[in-house]
């Protein structure tokens, strides 16, 4: 479990105040008109996500299921859905869109860090990534039910290998704790989500989203797709930063180099190409999944750049040791 965070507004103290009141009949706030974006919205929606994974030390594990906050849920969910969808063109044809997915366009974060970034760059990178990578493959782990056949048989042959393929040492989780402790950072359960801004929470807010609701499972596959057909280049430019700044830590990254060339064909082939034989009707969600993750990733890496080309930190505070 993790330690739950400081509010960062409005409704986000109301929830928190409600989840560690010790009274599940505690009173919420609305949800207003939130920025979609902004930091008290993705809190919000990351805490109330949260109770379906590990959960918060001191809060009672009924929350989870709340009417009123499941309510409350949803209606963020609408404003940072259709801020997703307005962001994105959309589109009918998935291969397009996973060709220009494929183009390995300079200037994102992993150029920055291979070619010039500091050490101090690079562990707040590692922190922002603590708060997707503590829970690694579990937010696609929901759609699995959602899918039949081939599609689902494939998707389970995927994760597997993202679980270590049976063993807990191998665990892509476990392997970035270990990066962690290289960098003499808490490698503790969700220990830097205080210190995580809204475009990295965005990132696994929309994970979370598209995993949980069933109207989405063509979504899910098609963030998944786009996050492991970026993944093995942005891996192996990652590995060489970290020899470069004599960290020796490395298998966390060089394991996604083959890895993730492997899971993107079967994504491709298998996973999205069944599906759609199955539920055509489905297209439209995949495209909008691979461009929503593309919107959510550029989001977070201007982030990241804009913060140190200007020389200050990207994480809302410095990040504490291990």
């Amino acid at each position: 479990m993790g330690h739950i965070p400081q509010p960062r507004g409005p409704i986000s103290e109301g929830i928190i105040s409600a989840l560690t009141s010790g009274d599940t009949r505690a009173t919420l706030p609305s949800a207003g008109t939130p920025d979609p974006f902004g930091d008290d919205l993705h809190l919000s929606l990351y805490v109330c996500y949260e109770l379906h994974y590990q959960g918060f030390d001191a809060v009672d594990p009924e929350w989870e299921w709340d009417p009123a906050l499941l309510g409350l849920r949803r209606d963020l969910e609408r404003v940072y859905l259709a801020a997703l969808r307005d962001g994105v063109a959309g589109g009918a044809d998935v291969d397009p869109v996973v060709e220009e997915l494929m183009i390995d366009a300079p200037g994102g974060v992993s150029h920055f860090l291979e070619d010039k970034g500091e050490l101090w760059h690079l562990r707040e990178y590692v922190v922002h990534r603590s708060i997707y990578h503590h829970k690694e493959a579990d937010p696609h782990a929901w759609v699995i039910p959602r899918l039949t056949g081939q599609a689902k048989a494939s998707m389970v042959a995927v994760e597997y290998d993202e679980y270590g393929g049976g063993r807990a040492d191998h665990m892509h989780s476990t392997l970035f704790r270990g990066l962690m402790r290289a960098l003499d950072l808490d490698d503790s359960y969700l220990a830097y989500l205080d210190e995580a801004p809204a475009p990295m929470l965005g990132v696994v807010n929309m994970m979370s989203m598209f995993g949980l609701h069933r109207s989405l499972r063509g979504a899910l596959v098609g963030h998944f797709a786009a996050a492991e057909i970026t993944t093995s280049p942005g891996a192996a430019r990652m590995t060489r930063a970290l020899k470069r700044l004599g960290v020796a830590e490395t298998v966390f990254f060089t394991e996604h180099v083959e890895a993730d060339a492997v899971h993107e064909q079967v994504l491709r082939r298998d996973v999205i190409g069944d599906l759609l034989r199955r539920e055509p009707e489905l297209t439209g969600d995949v495209v909008f999944g691979l461009q929503a993750t593309d919107l959510v990733e550029g989001r977070f890496g201007a982030h990241l750049l804009g913060a140190w080309d200007a020389g200050r930190t990207s994480l809302l505070e410095a990040p504490h040791a291990g």
